[in-house]
């Protein structure tokens, strides 16, 4: 007979004791962790604080099984984009030279070079999902670009045709309508931001295979990744691959918290790094896409730089946040307003600016909230 925490045990193989052993290091390890002597002085049994152990595990958040509830759900949403656009292709300028290469055949003497032009069709393939039961669909601007119709497929392979009611390039957002139907299946827009390290479920039409789910993180957010203005991306290492353009990313809730745009890869695959246009940006260009087919936004006139903390110490500021005014165009909105070349910008509206990105955000959402309380007040 042996004794363990006062329990007798009695014989045991040699397994038996290998497992119980290797058990007792792990609580060992783990009372470390959230005990207040690691090194067991004296007694195992007068160290241990099973209680406080079984309270971690028991507050642990485990990830789900699996996301087959919310794929099932949502994934009837996701449609396929394609789209078909006439592209001009200037072939290159063949020199007399060249021709004297070949047999003549009656050319004249003198040929002059002459560029040939042709014209031939291509197509674009990407994702996206219906946001409402009466067939306005979102994806990307960069998916349509060039064509004022698209070829819509569903999840149960039916095919639609689809009018694109209006593009944004600066965001990379366009919506689409499918006319015929009012009960197509749709999804919802996320009321908050993930948290970095949140699960995400990407889904999309890679490679024209058809509706395809990947899993992963939000891995950051707040990205600019192109010379863009207007995009506080998020990241995420949910695969995205050719196709998958312009797809939703879920929560486990099954709410959009993105728009598929763009992955970072040397080779063209996904490496893990993925970029989603944010809800909150949907959510401010495609009530404006639906009303009038464009976006407006506000804008200064102004060139700054970002507060540096040289240039904070030097302007005596507490904190290294904000721009400083480089030079206002005489007419502009901010030149008529009185700002003028050193001037400091450190918040709009009371809310505080932290760089030239957060203040072209904010200043672009200035028209728009112009423009809704004229509409919910009139003039």
């Amino acid at each position: 007979m042996m004794e363990l925490y006062g329990v007798k045990i009695g014989r045991m193989s040699m397994m038996c004791r290998t497992m119980v052993f290797t058990y007792t290091l792990a609580l060992a390890a783990m009372a470390g962790l959230v005990g207040a002597n690691a090194f067991m002085p004296q007694s195992w049994r007068a160290q241990f604080n099973l209680g406080v152990i079984h309270e971690f595990v028991a507050q642990a958040q485990p990830g789900p099984a699996d996301f087959a509830d919310v794929v099932e759900a949502v994934k009837p949403a996701v449609i396929g984009v394609r789209t078909k656009v006439i592209a001009e292709r200037n072939s290159q300028l063949v020199s007399k030279a060249q021709l004297d290469q070949f047999p003549r055949r009656g050319r004249p003497e003198h040929e002059p070079d002459i560029p040939s032009t042709s014209k031939r069709l291509t197509s674009q393939e990407g994702s996206g999902f219906f946001l409402s039961a009466d067939g306005y669909a979102v994806t990307n601007s960069s998916v349509v670009e060039g064509s004022d119709t698209a070829e819509i497929q569903t999840d149960d392979n039916r095919i639609y045709r689809a009018k694109v009611v209006g593009t944004d390039p600066a965001s990379n957002l366009a919506l689409l309508k499918v006319d015929g139907r009012d009960d197509f299946p749709h999804v919802q827009l996320a009321d908050k931001a993930p948290r970095v390290g949140d699960w995400v479920l990407a889904v999309g039409n890679p490679f024209g295979l058809g509706n395809t789910v990947t899993a992963g993180i939000v891995s950051a957010r707040e990205r600019n990744m192109t010379s863009g203005t207007y995009q506080d991306l998020i990241q995420m290492d949910a695969s995205v691959n050719p196709g998958d353009a312009g797809g939703p990313s879920f929560d486990l809730n099954g709410n959009v918290i993105g728009v598929n745009a763009m992955i970072f890869s040397p080779s063209g695959g996904s490496i893990g790094i993925a970029f989603a246009i944010p809800a909150d940006t949907v959510k401010t260009v495609i009530p404006q896409l639906k009303e009038k087919g464009s976006v407006t936004r506000g804008w200064l006139g102004i060139q700054f730089q970002p507060v540096t903390p040289d240039i904070a110490e030097s302007l005596g500021l507490k904190e290294a946040r904000g721009v400083v005014v480089v030079d206002a165009e005489p007419d502009g909105p901010a030149g008529k307003a009185g700002i003028a070349s050193t001037d400091v910008i450190t918040s709009i509206n009371d809310e505080s600016v932290k760089d030239g990105r957060d203040l072209a955000k904010k200043i672009s959402q200035v028209k728009q909230e112009i423009e809704d309380l004229y509409r919910e007040y009139g003039d």
